[in-house]
């Protein structure tokens, strides 16, 4: 697992990298927590999703926004990490140019900058968000979401409000040639504490099904 670092907006993004045995394989960026709650890039739902992306034969990178860790900088709301992640995943896909495919992956505060990201780089192909904060930070930008992707929440969250995540849902499953699925974990907190096993088989199995070669079909919404 490498450490690296590389320019950012800011000065320089401390990550850390494992790189997959083929030259073409796809890669994939994961977006931590708000910087101003303890998040960095060793949150354990962010090292849990990095670990399931390594196995399931992925280039992987976490990386720690500006002003987290040894990354140069201070919080900027938002607009900065962003800034941030794109240039995270230029690193990647520039050190990766034969990558087959990108996705990207985030946890709460990381999965909002991931759907930002998601609609500036029309290269992602799919999506992971682990408790985004619908009800919290605004979604509106998503107009339409131009990629199929996974929403895992949890029915116990005592940040997010369950009903805010499933009317996001709605809202995006609605929208024509994307599959939005959700996988709702009853009993889970924000933190999914005690559920980290459920949420690393249910991202695998996810990746799996996604990286299959399938028939055309008519996309729909569907619950894992």
């Amino acid at each position: 697992m490498p450490e690296v670092i590389f320019n950012g907006p800011a000065g320089r993004i401390e990550g850390r990298y494992q790189p997959a045995a083929s030259k073409s394989a796809p890669i994939a960026v994961m977006l931590h927590p708000h910087p101003l709650h303890g998040g960095t890039m060793n949150n354990k739902v962010v090292y849990s999703l990095y670990q399931t992306f390594v196995r399931r034969g992925f280039t992987t990178l976490r990386f720690n926004y500006r002003g987290v860790g040894r990354s140069q900088g201070n919080f900027d709301r938002g607009e900065g990490e962003l800034a941030d992640a794109a240039a995270a995943l230029d690193w990647l896909q520039s050190t990766h140019s034969q990558a087959e495919s990108v996705w990207i992956a985030g946890f709460s505060f990381g999965a909002w900058i991931g759907m930002q990201l998601l609609m500036r780089r029309p290269e992602i192909a799919g999506f992971i968000s682990v408790a985004p904060p619908a009800g919290l930070f605004d979604f509106g930008f998503l107009a339409p979401c131009p990629s199929s992707g996974l929403i895992i929440s949890g029915g116990q969250d005592e940040i997010i409000p369950e009903g805010a995540v499933e009317s996001l849902v709605k809202k995006l499953s609605a929208q024509r040639g994307i599959t939005i699925t959700h996988h709702p974990i009853k009993t889970a907190n924000h933190y999914f504490s005690a559920h980290l096993e459920e949420v690393s088989q249910t991202v695998d199995k996810y990746l799996l099904e996604s990286m299959q070669p399938k028939a055309a079909a008519k996309p729909k919404a569907k619950r894992a």
